[in-house]
């Protein structure tokens, strides 16, 4: 009897497992369906359709497509430099941020005030200003001016490098104070147990909000387009659509390409966690 009530019990738990992937696919497809729908009302918005019911009348948005046809291949050209600017960006503050939140762990008072004091300073400033500081205000301090695209990498990395120390500190406490302990009465330095204990298990607290800030980054790289100088989506985008007065569409097009990109990069996001979960288990 007991054999057989845990066959039983297995085949329902089976039947319940299986209910639930299919109520979670139906559930997806009709996400799908319903995002579609939206998709077209989009693009019905802005289709220059015109509608008479009786006293009702609707007009739609009406595109130049002889103008989208002509430029939008010009402001496509500007994704590599976006995608570049926010790589590098994202790399180097990844660096900054490991470095600040080591600091603000330190019970080394100056070295927990210059990190407090940096991410104070950087999250109490817009971004924007920090862009124009390094590229117009930078050679006043006697330095050689640095280009759009250095000013540019060097502002985002700063100012998301202070925002992402938090997170970085985040998943380095996570780690508990056993391990730390137990790795320290093996004989192991303080270097080799930040690099072979607490990092590895860190990094995967880390990783998914990282991508978060990545995506983030990739929408405000537009903003290093105010310096002139750095031919992004942005700044391509605004050169035909002010010079063609056709600002709608020549923005469209941008929006469309960061909408997307936010897309492809959200899913990568997605898969990487859903790997690093599954090497949790």
């Amino acid at each position: 009897m007991t054999t057989t009530h845990m066959a039983d019990s297995n085949t329902q738990a089976q039947r319940i497992l299986k209910q639930q992937d299919r109520n979670q696919r139906n559930f997806t497809l009709k996400v799908a369906g319903w995002w579609v729908v939206f998709f077209l009302f989009l693009v019905f918005l802005f289709s220059g359709v015109k509608i008479d019911l009786g006293p009702i009348h609707i007009k739609t948005i009406t595109m130049d497509q002889e103008f989208i046809n002509e430029w939008a291949g010009f402001i496509s050209g500007g994704v590599p430099q976006t995608i570049l600017i926010s790589f590098l960006s994202i790399i180097f503050a990844s660096i900054l941020a490991l470095v600040t939140a080591i600091a603000r762990l330190s019970r080394f008072s100056p070295v927990y005030a210059a990190a407090t004091f940096y991410t104070s300073l950087i999250r109490g400033t817009p971004l924007y200003l920090q862009i124009f500081f390094f590229f117009l205000a930078w050679p006043q301090l006697g330095f050689e001016p640095l280009p759009g695209f250095v000013a540019g990498v060097v502002a985002l990395s700063l100012n998301y490098g202070a925002y992402m120390s938090e997170i970085f500190r985040a998943g380095i406490s996570s780690v508990s104070k056993g391990q730390r302990e137990s790795a320290l009465a093996l004989g192991m330095t303080n270097g080799q147990m930040m690099r072979r204990i607490v990092l590895p298990q860190a990094l995967r607290f880390v990783v998914p909000p990282t991508g978060n800030e990545f995506i983030a980054m990739l929408k405000d790289s537009s903003l290093v387009s105010a310096t002139g100088f750095v031919q992004e989506i942005m700044w391509r985008a605004t050169k035909v659509g002010r010079a063609n007065f056709h600002g709608l569409e020549a923005l469209l097009i941008a929006a469309l390409w960061y909408w997307a990109m936010t897309i492809i990069f959200s899913w990568l996001q997605s898969r990487l966690e859903q790997r690093m979960s599954r090497g949790e288990r």
